[in-house]
């Protein structure tokens, strides 16, 4: 079996590595010179020059995945792509489109013939390594003709892809699961400046940090991960104070207020996420000001 893939960015490029190290026929295709390049002469894997060669190179019922950012460059991929498939094919959108807009293309791809997966892909940049979470959706043909690459790309053949349901599920776990990393995320690093603020208790907050890696509760990867960052810098100098949001919170704080399912921790993890890019600033400001007025409090000027 060979598959295609398109967009070579770090999670494109080691999906692409990984399937190729585990004997599967791969070819690729990203715009950018210099991603193709980095791919050059790797064995069981070849670049395109454009998507009409990729599609040629690829035989047979094609399965062709993409692996670039949601929203217009997925519907950018997809419409490019279609009049190069056949009845049959199937795309997999491996990256983390909202589940709505996953729904809508499976019914259009099928209105066509074609199949459509929508993946959600965990493990960032160590995925490469140690395989992917996969979550998946759409019809059981679909996950069969795709399940030689899951089991290829998770960990284990057998764990850590699961088929969730059909079109749109595998998007929607994915957005779920996004909105549980913003709350766990948030956790640990609210409690981690806490213990740094304690100086006269004299913690090192790097070596606990490692502790609790080894039989605490709150052990997990994510920890590990702050483990490492700790010992590197435990001060956190020259790091800015300022954390993206790439859209799954907000839809998951979405979906819980149309489901009238109470999300606090997720939302409020958001909401820090927000604040921290500048967008509390002006509620600060006039905050300040009230209690100048009310309470005659003084005020802090910028300089």
């Amino acid at each position: 079996m060979r598959i295609g893939i398109v967009g070579l960015g770090r999670m494109g490029a080691g999906m692409a590595r990984r399937l190729a190290g585990g004997g599967m026929g791969v070819v690729c295709y990203d715009q950018a010179n210099a991603a193709r390049a980095a791919l050059a002469g790797v064995p069981n894997l070849e670049c395109a020059e454009n998507l009409a060669a990729l599609c040629a190179k690829l035989e047979g019922e094609r399965v062709i995945v993409l692996m670039v950012p949601a929203g217009a460059a997925v519907e950018d991929s997809i419409r490019d792509l279609v009049p190069l498939l056949s009845a049959g094919d199937t795309i997999v959108d491996g990256g983390n489109s909202y589940y709505r807009d996953s729904m809508r293309r499976a019914l259009e791809l099928s209105q066509r013939g074609l199949r459509y997966i929508d993946a959600g892909v965990s493990g960032g940049i160590h995925g490469r390594d140690q395989g992917y979470c996969l979550m998946l959706g759409g019809t059981p043909k679909s996950i069969e003709i795709f399940e030689p690459v899951a089991k290829l790309l998770a960990p284990h053949a057998e764990n850590g892809w699961l088929h969730c349901g059909p079109s749109g599920a595998g998007h929607f776990a994915k957005m779920v699961h996004n909105g549980i990393e913003y709350g766990m995320m948030q956790a640990l690093a609210e409690g981690f400046a806490l213990l740094a603020a304690r100086k006269d208790l004299d913690i090192d907050v790097a070596r606990l940090a490692e502790t609790w890696r080894y039989g605490s509760v709150v052990r997990s990867w994510l920890l590990d991960l702050c483990a490492g960052i700790l010992q590197d810098n435990e001060s956190l100098a020259g790091i800015a104070p300022v954390v993206a949001d790439s859209g799954e919170g907000r839809w998951t704080a979405l979906e819980s207020i149309e489901l009238g399912v109470p999300t606090p921790v997720i939302t409020l993890a958001l909401m820090s996420r927000f604040s921290s890019q500048g967008r509390s600033d002006y509620e600060r400001r006039l905050l300040a000001m009230m209690r100048a007025k009310f309470g005659g409090h003084a005020i802090a000027r910028e300089k």
